[in-house]
């Protein structure tokens, strides 16, 4: 039986282009999903230059939620990265090590500093969006729930 060439370079071009679509979808519904913070002190207009809910077990459960639901795609489940984007458990790794409080809690803040940018203003290197910004998307409460989600599951304890 002789096969029809442009019939078989078709069909396999079409499975070519499920699976990638399937890939795609694998990802699941990557929209930004809503995060309710309605439980939370609300924290007003101004963006706090430290996270006000450090150990706040309230803002940890909300976080947890959001983290999976927005972050987990790319920064892995539970915080535990696969590779594709950083494990953000290590972001604090450097202030661990600090025997000097003053120290230790001027890196702190200036963690919460980069991670507070980087989550509202998204990072992009040549052109390529490497993670979207979510200011206008999330609220300012959402991002340090999400931020004492991540405390909560530092690499290395402060």
């Amino acid at each position: 039986m002789k096969l029809n060439q442009p019939l078989v370079i078709g069909g396999i071009l079409c499975l070519a282009a499920a699976a990638a679509a399937m890939q795609a979808w694998a990802h699941g519904d990557v929209t930004p999903q809503a995060v309710d913070t309605s439980s939370l002190p609300q924290l007003g207009e101004g963006w706090r230059a430290e996270n006000p809910y450090r150990a706040n077990d309230a803002a940890i459960k909300i976080g947890s939620s959001a983290y999976n639901q927005n972050c987990a795609r790319c920064h892995g489940l539970e915080a535990i990265s696969g590779g594709i984007a950083p494990d953000l458990r290590k972001l604090d790794n450097d202030c661990a090590t600090l025997k000097d409080e003053a120290k230790k809690a001027a890196c702190v803040k200036d963690n919460d500093d980069y991670f507070l940018n980087t989550v509202r203003h998204g990072r992009s290197r040549n052109g390529a969006v490497y993670m979207p910004p979510f200011e206008g998307v999330f609220t300012q409460e959402a991002i340090w729930a999400v931020k004492s989600y991540l405390e909560a599951h530092r690499e290395k304890p402060l």
